[in-house]
């Protein structure tokens, strides 16, 4: 007669003195961090008044009102600015991808004169403030006739203007083995092939980085939006909050709740992509 071992049960290991200050540290930092949007949140269902009277106590009862009021209290109203901020980010968001893409597969896999000088060059662009650039930009963007268009905010991306993307291609490209082109070379691919049929779906973690920081910097960016868009009807989101403030004169309850609106659409592609986002950083060569 054989007996059944008793099933190993691990035993829980009793919380330290450390472990619990960690845990209360963290957890008083996340409270801490979250308060500002819990507080906005909260005063952007109370009227102008209860704001100022009460600004820590919850409300007293539940008014939607500054949305509505908010969302039309402007010309034309946020339906436009979103509309606006969408197609800004998507015109954005394929630019980058592609040429940034291009442009890390050339450094990568293809041998030109002055490679390595010309990353360098490109690498040292990220320490370059983007209001060193702004003045000539603007100057140049007017003498071809683009100010009040989206054409300064999106054309440059179909240039490979952003380094930070191309270095993280570059990087997960050459993890990347160079058997792959090499089989597909004798088989007969292009270069360009090669790109398109083997190098760009594998590029699918570093692509979704690029597409998620390029939708959030786009979407929240506001100066050059500022300068570039002059007519109310092609401002966008952030801007169309900046035109809130100067027109509603002094309604607070509808700026935070415009403020709470605006901040859904990074909400959203954060939570569906965190994963990718992650996986997109670790495996991109920054730890190696």
């Amino acid at each position: 007669m054989t007996v059944a071992a008793p099933a190993y049960v691990p035993r829980k290991k009793p919380l330290s003195l450390s472990r619990v200050t960690t845990y209360a540290v963290l957890i008083g930092g996340a409270v801490l961090m979250i308060y500002p949007l819990l507080w906005m949140l909260m005063s952007s269902i109370k009227s102008d008044s209860e704001i100022f009277s009460n600004p820590a106590a919850l409300p007293t009862h539940l008014d939607l009102g500054n949305y509505i009021t908010g969302w039309f209290a402007t010309s034309p109203s946020f339906t436009q600015y979103y509309i606006n901020s969408f197609m800004i980010c998507l015109g954005a968001v394929i630019g980058n991808v592609l040429a940034c893409s291009l442009t890390a597969y050339a450094f990568a896999r293809l041998d030109f004169p002055f490679k390595r000088s010309l990353f360098t060059i490109m690498l040292l662009t990220l320490m370059l403030p983007s209001h060193v650039l702004l003045i000539p930009q603007y100057v140049m963007f007017a003498r071809m006739g683009w100010v009040n268009t989206y054409l300064p905010l999106i054309v440059p991306k179909f240039l490979a203007t952003d380094a930070f993307f191309i270095f993280l291609m570059v990087q997960f490209i050459r993890r990347i083995p160079r058997d792959l082109d090499e089989a597909a070379t004798l088989d007969g691919c292009s270069t360009f092939r090669i790109f398109t049929s083997i190098i760009f779906p594998l590029l699918q973690p570093a692509l979704i980085t690029t597409i998620i920081f390029t939708f959030i910097w786009t979407y929240n960016d506001f100066f050059p939006q500022l300068i570039y868009l002059t007519s109310p009807e092609s401002l966008t989101v952030p801007v169309g909050l900046r035109t809130l403030v100067d027109s509603s004169g002094g309604a607070y309850g509808q700026l935070l709740a415009m403020s709470a609106l605006s901040l859904i659409p990074t909400f959203i592609v954060f939570l569906i992509f965190q994963r990718r986002l992650v996986e997109g950083i670790a495996t991109s060569g920054l730890k190696g």
